[in-house]
């Protein structure tokens, strides 16, 4: 069994005051470099994989995956939302036994991530974990 958390990015963004202001600023893709390197410090305990997932919908990548800094990112394609890779992941690897950890600030994502199987965190819990 592994376990595996599944990490909202612009609700995380948006739910630590020092990434919100970051986001706000001139360089806003810094929320975005300093979000992975805290969870970074998540996977390096070797408890939890970790798996960040943001709305692909405004970037040209259109694609599921990429790795940096030991984590996987995964960016919704164009006509998807990243609420919904993350309930599609949360499904998927509930459903075969891992451990299955959603934090986001979202109510609708928590509910439909835990009638999944998978349990559900508030940002302000995943930035203890940090």
């Amino acid at each position: 069994m592994e376990q595996l958390l599944i990490v909202d990015g612009h609700s995380a963004i948006f739910g630590i005051e020092a990434l919100r202001e970051l986001h706000h600023g001139p360089k806003r893709h810094l929320a975005r470099h300093e979000l992975i390197k805290a969870l970074r410090d998540i996977g390096d305990r070797g408890e939890w994989k970790v798996v960040v997932v943001f709305d692909g919908r405004h970037t040209e990548r259109g694609y599921e995956g990429g790795n940096e800094d030991g984590i996987l990112i995964i960016y919704s394609k164009a006509r998807e939302t990243a609420d919904a890779v993350i309930e599609r992941l949360a499904a998927r690897f509930a459903e075969k036994g891992d451990r299955v950890m959603v934090a986001t600030n979202d109510g609708m994502v928590q509910l439909t991530a835990t009638t999944f199987g998978a349990e559900a965190m508030r940002i302000e819990e995943l930035e203890e974990w940090m």
